[in-house]
């Protein structure tokens, strides 16, 4: 242990585990590992949604529930609503007291910790309650098939050779690439609905780029949900998570192949801080969808007809400028 016994007067002197610990009030010491949590952000959280997590030799946070991420002094500034400045002076000030009532903060040696990684996996038939699960939302074999959407079995999570374990339960699907290769599983019965195999941009190997409009959606559900509303002169794609910001080289590359690009992300808090992010890193415009939280739900509660007249003008306002309706 190194041991800290004098107090700072420079932010960089802050052990960042102790602003995660403190502000946190973490019950166990960071050095290495991972924290699931419920989010400090949002106190109708019921599910864990918050992650602290070590990444190249320091910590961070990102908070699915919120859409808030970055590192120690984001996090302070978020929880407190101050500028940098203000956040620094806190942080600084908290620590020196922590320091006179503690003596000492001992800074943890960070421990080299494997990850469980998704090994292997097993394919199964469709069944007649995979056939009940996305009709729901008016999907179809056809286009589950031109997604490369395929029904899992059982799948394997491997930390080290002898630490591993095996996931087996209904309604377990696999997302692929043209080439074959998985790149996430969806769990939607699950708490943890998604594990995430490799990177990928969703849908970006189906574009034929011969559409005028490319529409950015927040998941594959909802990507392959939208294909139902018969709008013939748009695509879609969809990135990792609404959280995941698609690259800029990629977003310049797809505004020179439509004429015009937009985001339709979800209807919460999240969704929205996501658009207004696009809108200010990319200019990218959002339609804004307040009729359910996604288009997924609002297919399954309103039915396709309802959802198509409610998206119509707010796609046409955001891709065009103009309000249109339907016919």
């Amino acid at each position: 242990m190194i041991r800290t016994t004098q107090l700072v007067s420079d932010l960089n002197e802050v052990p960042e585990t102790w602003i995660f610990e403190y502000y946190l009030n973490l019950t166990e010491k960071l050095d290495g590992q991972d924290i699931k949590m419920t989010s400090i952000f949002n106190s109708k959280d019921k599910e864990p949604s918050m992650f602290v997590y070590f990444k190249d030799n320091r910590y961070k946070f990102k908070d699915f529930s919120s859409g808030l991420q970055g590192d120690g002094m984001n996090l302070v500034k978020e929880i407190f609503n101050l500028k940098f400045g203000e956040a620094a002076l806190k942080v600084i000030g908290d620590y020196n007291n922590y320091l006179l009532d503690h003596k000492q903060y001992d800074v943890s040696q960070f421990k080299i910790r494997n990850k469980f990684k998704i090994k292997s996996h097993v394919n199964r038939e469709w069944t007649l309650s995979d056939k009940n699960y996305w009709n729901k939302y008016k999907i179809g074999s056809k286009i589950l098939d031109h997604y490369n959407v395929r029904p899992i079995k059982s799948f394997v999570l491997e930390k080290d050779k002898d630490d591993y374990f095996e996931i087996t339960g209904l309604r377990m699907y696999g997302y692929y690439r043209e080439n074959g290769d998985l790149y996430k599983i969806y769990q939607p019965l699950s708490d943890k609905r998604f594990f995430k195999v490799q990177d990928y941009i969703q849908g970006v190997d189906q574009l034929t780029f011969d559409k005028k409009y490319l529409i950015i959606c927040s998941s594959m559900k909802d990507l392959l949900a939208f294909h139902k509303l018969g709008f013939t002169n748009a695509e879609c794609i969809a990135p990792d998570s609404e959280n995941t910001m698609i690259p800029k080289h990629v977003i310049l590359k797809l505004k020179g192949s439509y004429n015009a690009v937009c985001t339709l992300f979800d209807n919460d808090e999240a969704g929205i801080k996501a658009m207004l992010k696009y809108k200010e890193k990319y200019n990218v415009p959002f339609a804004h969808l307040r009729l359910e939280k996604d288009i997924s739900d609002c297919i399954e509660s309103h039915g396709l007809r309802t959802t198509r007249e409610h998206l119509y003008p707010i796609l046409t306002k955001a891709l065009t400028g103009t309000i249109k309706h339907l016919p």
